[in-house]
């Protein structure tokens, strides 16, 4: 069936509301424009720009072209660059691969500079034999092949093959438990951060960081590389170290928002230790005023199927429960036979969960205290828009703020942020539970309530006799400066 486009309007008043948003990654089956454009109209909130592969013009051309997409599509998207991180990866076979057996010798060698074959195989890490021993178990390939090393002796470190397999050229290496010391920001990262900064990427996702001085340099690299461009982006911190976790909250702390990026997390913890780590990393940045992304096969059957797995469907649909700001799909969209497909089962699926969730607002403000005005009133709103039944809660912000503090609770009533900056209209994008609309600003208090309420209507949120609640700040336009809710009736 062709996919019919609608306004923004009609788009507003027939979709259902979905609170949980879902990040998209651009690849080879989602780049033509005519698809982009169906996906991003189909709820796709954030696309992702995977800088492990491709040029730097190719991401300055797809981020270009994502901007061009989404303004015909009539809807603001965000933009995440997610950097590559440091490369610990095995080398090229002559062949392209080969097969391990059970119970074979196989050796890695940071030293060898010819093609690999099915007794050794060079290093791209080269520091690798340094930082194993005797008893280390490498698990390569998402953990698909697992070696336990048997000695080091010089460059070279011997192994025996546990579990066997098929390993081709360039597959990852893990060490389980953790334990390898590769720089989370290479100067591929470095190179690659100028360059998401030139087309002013709305997030970048970190790979590999071990701790909060990881994430502080990646920011200090940032705000440097878009000085020049008066921008700031968001900073995700990707968990997928074992010794991210002793350190999840300093990381959190220093970041925007964190990453549950189960793939390399779960080769290094186990994969048994990653749904309760994907629970605690939901809940512990909900609470410190993060946003929080849950990704990695989430839909991963649907690269070569028209439907998911029932399996995928309690996965996502778990996520959501836990509160998770977004999903995440990876191959699914950027190389898989069903980008629109899935991207449509997901938000069906984000729906049906969030249908099922309990508000309980007054046990989250048991015991806290607010030490800002700005986030009391943002409270406030929260807790007088839910006993009121209103239609909608409304903020006016420049930055955000008040939004993202709304958005960490959950509650059944839209939030609709209503901003006179485009940058901060699309870091919006990834709250959950927000929906951010761009308006121009009035430093007229009154004119600005007129305005917000005139808009609302004329994208079918508010209708006359509908209850709404709206914060604001006086003086107008100051920033920061939320002091202000007030309970609207519409005529």
């Amino acid at each position: 069936m062709p996919y019919r486009k609608t306004n923004d309007i009609e788009k507003a008043a027939t979709m259902p509301r979905r609170a949980t948003k879902i990040v998209a990654t651009l690849g080879p089956a989602s780049s033509n424009p005519e698809m982009l454009e169906a996906l991003i109209r189909e709820g796709v909130d954030v696309v992702r720009l995977n800088f492990s592969h491709g040029t730097a013009q190719d991401h300055i051309d797809r981020a270009t072209m994502v901007r061009e997409v989404a303004k015909r599509a009539g809807r603001e998207v965000a933009i995440m660059a997610d950097l590559q991180g440091p490369k610990i990866r095995v080398g090229k076979f002559a062949e392209g691969k080969v097969f391990l057996e059970h119970g074979q010798a196989f050796i890695l060698d940071a030293a060898r500079t010819e093609l690999g074959d099915v007794n050794a195989v060079g290093l791209d890490y080269k520091s690798l034999p340094q930082e194993v021993k005797a008893g280390d178990v490498l698990l390569l390939n998402d953990g698909i092949i697992v070696m336990v090393v048997d000695r080091v002796q010089g460059q070279q470190v011997h192994t025996t093959v546990k579990l066997g397999g098929v390993l081709s050229n360039n597959k990852g290496i893990n060490k389980q438990g953790g334990g390898l010391t590769a720089p989370a920001l290479t100067a591929k990262d470095m190179e690659d951060i100028r360059t998401a900064m030139a087309f002013k990427a709305d997030y970048v996702a970190v790979s590999f960081p071990k701790c909060a001085t990881d994430m502080e340099m990646a920011r200090q690299l940032c705000n440097v590389a878009a000085a020049e461009f008066n921008h700031k982006p968001g900073l995700i911190a990707k968990i997928e170290r074992a010794e991210a976790i002793p350190k999840l909250e300093e990381i959190l702390l220093a970041s925007d928002g964190i990453m549950v990026a189960r793939g390399d997390l779960a080769v290094e913890v186990g994969n048994a230790a990653v749904p309760a780590l994907q629970k605690r990393m939901i809940k512990m940045a909900r609470e410190h005023d993060k946003v929080v992304i849950t990704a990695t096969q989430m839909m991963e059957s649907m690269i070569s199927n028209p439907v998911p797995t029932r399996a995928e469907v309690s996965d996502v649909a778990n996520a959501v429960l836990d509160g998770t700001d977004a999903v995440m799909l990876s191959a699914e969209t950027a190389a898989g036979n069903y980008p629109l497909e899935t991207v449509r089962e997901m938000a069906q699926i984000c729906v049906a969960a969030e249908a099922g969730e309990s508000v309980k607002l007054e046990t989250d403000f048991v015991g806290k205290t607010f030490a800002h005005i700005d986030q009391s009133i943002a409270m406030g709103a929260l807790f007088t828009a839910h006993h009121l039944g209103a239609k909608a809660i409304v903020a006016m912000t420049d930055s955000g703020s008040t939004a993202l503090w709304m958005s960490r609770h959950l509650i059944q009533v839209p939030i609709y942020a209503l901003t006179p900056n485009v940058a901060s209209q699309r870091r919006m994008t990834l709250y959950r539970n927000v929906r951010p609309l761009l308006m121009s600003s009035s430093n007229d208090r009154d004119t600005a309530l007129s305005d917000a309420e005139a808009q609302l209507k004329k994208l079918g949120i508010v209708s006359s006799g509908d209850v709404y609640a709206i914060t604001c700040g006086e003086p107008m336009g100051a920033p920061g400066g939320t002091n202000m809710m007030k309970v609207c009736r519409v005529s």
